[in-house]
């Protein structure tokens, strides 16, 4: 028997509604102490599931509230157990007030993703789903909110659990071959486990090459603006961003630090990162700001070049250019509207506005060079991609074993290892301390 476990569903503060919500075996009895119906041809332990109900709520403290309350049936609820939910007032005193009255009344309190991890326990999502659901809860933009969606409805769950439903299919081969030896079966389980394992790869690998995209996508795509000194970096982090973000002086050096600001481009995030001038520090604090720079720099996914247009190159900007040719680098000339002619590289204009919105659209390319399927299931999470490369490991030793005549009692270990390693996406071999580091990252209340 599941405890009662209860918690604020809605977002902590003042709002119209708020959502006390209970799941456990006996959550309707507790909520019968609660909660009075209007209609009085009406009692709580006849409600009929999924229906919402109008009544007076009971709150610790000795006042009442009016609301609504509505019953979930086991297993057709979120968690797979019963589960109810009170809709009352959204003021803070009156949901703490509620809350505390299911305390009260029997009910614990829920712990950080304690109604997901139920879920899971009790098959209603798979571990990769609930990764979804917390990605599509803390998305910041367009794309995140996406990716996160697929993995929620399962989309990665399926790919994965089809792979591991061939291997389970080739081992019983390998097994049907070691326990009937008459039966001769070993050529046609060698053929049905080589040709499983180069499709299973095959399929492992583009998913493994899909992250990168997917890693932008989830993670935001990191982009430094660099240059000399005095070229209007700030000012074109403010042209990006649409409002003054960064100060923009004449005097060089004014930007000190890094300053940070983000906007959405086709749906993904970008972070831009405004560095200080690379060049030989005048201050401690300047030196500082500049080692800050390096560090973005080398963790960037598109480096955004900056000189000055209106002039000639000069040392300083060839040193920032040999620092960060080697890089992912879009070269930006700042000031178009006081220089004419070609320049080799895109010409903005910060003050007018200019070019850039085409600079947002080669930022975009610079990040995905080679584009996002949007049909493609890209892989978001790290621990995926571990267990991915755990898997093309495993398939690799398997595929090697055939090929130099191991018998296939032994390579079958390897194979299993492969069914394991993917068993880690979809939960079904996931540790207990992966499960709860995935829970962890919930809101208590989901």
């Amino acid at each position: 028997m599941n405890e009662i476990i209860s918690a604020i569903s809605t977002a902590n503060g003042v709002g119209g509604v708020a959502i006390i919500r209970m799941s456990g075996d006996g959550c309707l009895e507790l909520l019968e102490k609660a909660f009075t119906p209007i209609s009085k041809n009406i009692k709580v332990k006849d409600f009929e599931p999924y229906k919402l109900y109008v009544g007076e709520i009971s709150c610790s403290g000795g006042f009442t509230d009016f609301g609504m309350a509505v019953y979930f049936k086991a297993p057709k609820s979120y968690t797979g157990e019963d589960m109810v939910e009170i809709h009352c007032h959204g003021g803070i005193a009156i949901t703490q007030g509620v809350l505390k009255r299911t305390f009260e009344l029997g009910a614990l309190p829920a712990t950080k993703g304690e109604f997901t991890k139920r879920a899971f326990l009790n098959g209603k999502l798979s571990l990769s789903s609930a990764e979804g659901l917390i990605d599509m809860i803390n998305g910041e933009s367009v794309a995140e909110v996406k990716s996160g969606y697929s993995l929620y409805r399962e989309k990665l769950f399926e790919k994965v659990t089809a792979l591991q439903d061939g291997i389970t299919y080739a081992l019983a081969e390998i097994g049907a071959d070691i326990d009937y030896p008459e039966e001769d079966l070993g050529e046609l389980a060698l053929d049905t486990l080589q040709t499983t394992l180069l499709s299973t790869r095959k399929t492992v690998e583009e998913l493994i090459a899909g992250y990168s995209a997917g890693s932008k996508i989830k993670n935001g795509v990191k982009v430094a603006i660099v240059g000399k000194p005095n070229v209007g970096k700030s000012s074109i982090l403010n042209s990006l961003l649409n409002y003054e973000k960064a100060i923009v002086s004449s005097i060089e050096g004014t930007t000190r630090d890094v300053v940070e600001g983000s906007l959405e481009i086709n749906g993904v995030r970008f972070d831009l990162y405004d560095t200080a001038g690379i060049r030989t520090a005048f201050d401690e604090i300047e030196k500082m700001g500049i080692e800050r720079s390096e560090k973005i720099l080398s963790s960037a996914d598109v480096c955004l070049m900056v000189f000055d247009g209106a002039g000639e190159l000069s040392a300083e900007d060839k040193l920032v250019y040999d620092r960060v040719k080697e890089l992912n680098h879009l070269v930006v000339y700042n000031k178009s509207d006081e220089f004419s002619g070609d320049k080799n590289g895109l010409s903005v204009s910060a003050k007018t506005g200019d070019g850039i919105e085409l600079l947002k659209a080669e930022l975009y390319k610079k990040a995905f060079t080679s584009g996002i399927d949007r049909n493609a299931e890209l892989i978001v999470e790290e621990r995926h991609l571990n267990a991915l490369k755990k898997a093309e490991e495993y398939l690799s030793a398997s595929l090697i074993g055939i090929e130099d005549g191991v018998p296939l009692d032994v390579v079958a270990e390897d194979v299993k290892s492969v069914w394991d390693a993917l068993g880690e996406i979809t939960g079904k071999t996931a540790s207990e301390e992966i499960i709860d580091e995935i829970f962890a990252k919930f809101c208590v209340g989901k």
